[in-house]
Formats: C-alpha cells, structure tokens, sequence
C-alpha cells in the first residue's frame, strides 16, 4: 500500500515571526521569515529524518501562516500550472533546476501534516514526488538557507504550500475560498497586482499577467501623474478597470489617481504605477533604471534599489531618451 511509505513524527509547535514589511534597500528580499517547528519532549519526539529520507513538515512563516518545510527547515511550494485532480506535475527541464521537486527518498516523515494528505505522484523521468492534497512539492534554489520564503509568489503561479496543498498566505485563502463566478469576475476586466519575487531585481509589483510594474521619479506622490503622450506609449499607465485586486499587498498602500486624460491611474504607496512597453515577457524588467528616474516598484510602495545592470539605459542614452523620454514633456 502506499500509505506504508509515510511515517506520522510527533505534532509540534510553532512560533511565528514578523514578517518584513519595509522596503528591501536591494535585492534582499522581503519575503517573511520562517520559524522551524519546535521539537516535542517525550516518547518518539521530534527525530530528524535519517539521511536518505524525505521530511515534510510545519513551520510558521509570518504573514504567510503556516507553510510545509522540509527536513532541512527549506520552504516547500506549488505551481498553479500542475494539477491535484489528478495529481500531475508540469515542472520539468530547466524548471525542475530552478524549482527542484520534493523526490521520496526511503521513509517519508509527516510531521504536523494529515497523513491521510500526502501521497506521491510518478515523474515524467520515472522518480516518486510527494504530493499533499494532491499538489506536487517542491523547493525554490534561490531559498538559499532555512527560513527563506522568495520563491513565493514568483511569476503569480509559486506559492508556498500549507498544511493542506493549498496556497499560504491570507490574499491565497481568500482567493481560493472566492466562488467559481467571483473568480471569472476578477480575471475578467479587473486590474489585479500581485507581490512577487523578479529575477535580478528582489521583491517586486506584477500585474495579473506576471509583467513587471514601475513607478517614475518624476511623478509625486498622490498627485497627477506627469508622463502623458508619447511617454505613455512607451510606458503604458495601470488604469483601475473594475475592482483592483491585490495579493501579497497592503491594502493601505492602494490608491488611485485622475490622469490628464480623464482615466483613472493606480497607486501604491502613493505612486503612479506603470508597465514598459519593451518588457516582451512576464518576469522581465528591462525598464529598471532607464533615465535614471524609472524603477520597478517594490510591494512596500517603493522604488527597487536593486542594481542596474543597463548602465546606458541609466545614464539615458540618446536612443532611450528618444523612445521611452521625449525631450519636449522633459521625460
């Protein structure tokens, strides 16, 4: 039977951390700590699985709740893109390096989880997964030490696991618990921006469709924004069409503001929020740094300080100005 594979640990306990809230300051990310779960005095404790042996366990992640770990403490996510009914898992390749799967290996240790959850999917390559609530785990590389939670949220398709498979975090509860006709009703027409992790440049603003959201230098807080024509064309502003939805975001920082052509812009944290029209892929964020006055915009409310790896487009080269900063608005 395959439920022989699965070995119950003792229930443990949990403290939560505060999760960081301020803005990164770089590339650090400000996704919430999380505390390991403690270990249970008495008969059976909380015994380590043995090397060779594959661990799924409980710990506390801040504003996330409680999300799934490993036996190293290392946090375990899923993918929207796989399914539960059946279990399936779409990751492989290049995803399988860059979000590595939870293989059983030996005895699968359950701690903290119903047993009656976990289960095991069989791989395109042949190896056993584990599964819990039918969602396939897995670990993100760039979590480089126990704790770490970045890979939450990335692309608006990883998040860390809870106690059941279902997505961590208060924003996914209630997105999971949302009927199958509110859901159509927020993919259709609404506005959604989503916390995320961006490669190359830490925490970051997406919209619904995983591209790259940036605020402008030259625009003030709560007030009309200033890039207007062509400036806009190549900077396309994020009207609030419908409902604005929000996941991973304070909403405290939402807002919005009238643009000179009478739509209405969002705001967070009091910016004007914008995409870049030379962002061709969901995950890119070739407008970071361009004239040095735009920035992709942090969950917090704020410009990333991440590095620029364009440094032209930083300085504004004659090409970027023409495009992206008309001379004539003063872009």
């Amino acid at each position: 039977m395959l439920r022989k594979r699965f070995v119950v640990a003792a229930a443990s306990a949990a403290v939560g951390l505060v999760a960081l809230s301020a803005c990164s300051g770089g590339t650090e990310t400000a996704a919430p700590a999380v505390a390991p779960a403690a270990a249970v005095a008495g008969a059976g404790g909380n015994a380590p699985a043995a090397k060779g042996e594959t661990k799924v366990a409980v710990a506390e992640a801040g504003n996330l709740g409680q999300v799934l770990v490993d036996k190293d403490g290392f946090t375990l996510y899923r993918f929207d893109k796989d399914s539960a009914k059946p279990p399936k898992s779409t990751c492989d390749g290049d995803c399988a390096k860059a979000w590595p799967p939870v293989v059983a290996e030996g005895d699968v240790q359950i701690e903290g989880v119903d047993q009656a959850l976990v289960g095991e999917l069989t791989r395109a390559d042949g190896r056993k997964q584990v599964t819990v609530g039918g969602w396939a785990l897995y670990r993100y590389a760039k979590d480089t030490k126990a704790g770490e939670a970045k890979g939450q949220g990335v692309g608006s398709t990883w998040y860390a696991a809870n106690v059941k498979g279902g997505k961590a975090g208060q924003a996914a509860k209630e997105a999971e618990a949302a009927p199958a006709e509110q859901k159509a009703e927020q993919k259709d027409g609404a506005t959604k921006l989503v916390a995320s992790n961006v490669d190359g440049i830490g925490p970051a603003i997406v919209d619904q469709e995983g591209f790259t959201l940036y605020m402008f230098t030259k625009d003030k807080k709560n007030k009309q924004p200033t890039c207007n024509g062509d400036c806009a064309k190549a900077w396309p502003p994020v009207l609030a069409e419908g409902d604005v939805q929000l996941e991973g975001i304070d909403q405290k920082l939402l807002g919005t503001v009238k643009r000179a052509d009478g739509t209405t812009q969002v705001t967070v944290g009091g910016w004007a929020v914008y995409r870049y029209a030379k962002d061709a892929n969901a995950g890119e964020a070739n407008g970071h740094g361009v004239g040095g006055t735009w920035f992709v915009i942090e969950p917090a409310g704020c410009k990333s300080t991440a590095p620029v790896k364009n440094k032209a487009a930083q300085s504004g080269n004659a090409s970027e100005k023409k495009e992206d900063a008309p001379a004539q608005s003063g872009y």
